[in-house]
């Protein structure tokens, strides 16, 4: 029997995900992150840290909400602090925020470690062994995630970078994350890529020519 091709997480990604989603993500989450500064305009040096992160969880998930409703990727209610999550194809997709670098503090939510268990059907595409039966999955899970710096002395009302991110089955590590403007690269064709000409080319008559064989 002929193997089934091995795909890779960013096709599976593309394939699912539409591109206008994943831009809006994009915005979505930087507006997010505005508005939640904005809104803690005058709160107490000692505890604007705290009222910041607060914010920017409401806010940003209103605005991840939003930009899932608008992108028929049926989002679950806002309630309270209810994990917000959507689907797309197989992907069902989450968001959370981060200081950078800190990407261990994705597994700080029970909610978010037991959605990850759907990715070990992923696993093989990046960690199996030669050998490893594949089997092309029905279903997993990516976040979008903000990160942002510790100090709100450098870029406190938006995130340094947002990322998309595919974790391990136990999210102590990631089996495909990238930042979101060198993700939507992919949904554009390869450079040397050539388009193909589809023009006919018509030969216009010249008028005031003798035919061959006519006389002069």
């Amino acid at each position: 029997m002929t193997p089934l091709p091995r795909e890779s997480i960013p096709s599976l990604l593309i394939r699912d995900l539409p591109r206008d989603l994943v831009m809006a993500m994009e915005d979505a989450l930087s507006s997010g992150a505005a508005r939640a500064f904005g809104a803690a305009h005058g709160t107490e040096d000692g505890h604007l840290p705290n009222v910041v992160g607060q914010l920017r969880h409401f806010k940003m998930n209103e605005a991840f909400h939003r930009a899932l409703a608008a992108n028929h990727a049926t989002p679950t209610p806002i309630r309270g602090n209810s994990l917000i999550t959507g689907r797309v194809g197989m992907f069902t997709l989450g968001r959370f925020n981060i200081p950078a670098g800190s990407w261990i503090n994705g597994r700080r939510s029970h909610t978010r470690q037991q959605m990850a268990l759907a990715n070990e059907a992923l696993e093989p595409l990046v960690q199996g062994g030669l050998f490893d039966p594949y089997r092309p999955p029905s279903e997993a899970v990516a976040f979008f995630v903000a990160c942002f710096s510790g100090s709100l002395q450098v870029s406190p009302d938006a995130p340094l970078s947002i990322h998309i991110a595919v974790p391990n089955r136990d999210m102590r590590g990631w089996l495909f994350r990238e930042p979101l403007s060198a993700f939507l690269q992919r949904y554009e064709p390869a450079s040397g890529e050539v388009q193909p000409d589809l023009v006919k080319p018509k030969l216009k008559k010249r008028t005031g020519v003798a035919s061959e064989g006519s006389s002069a």
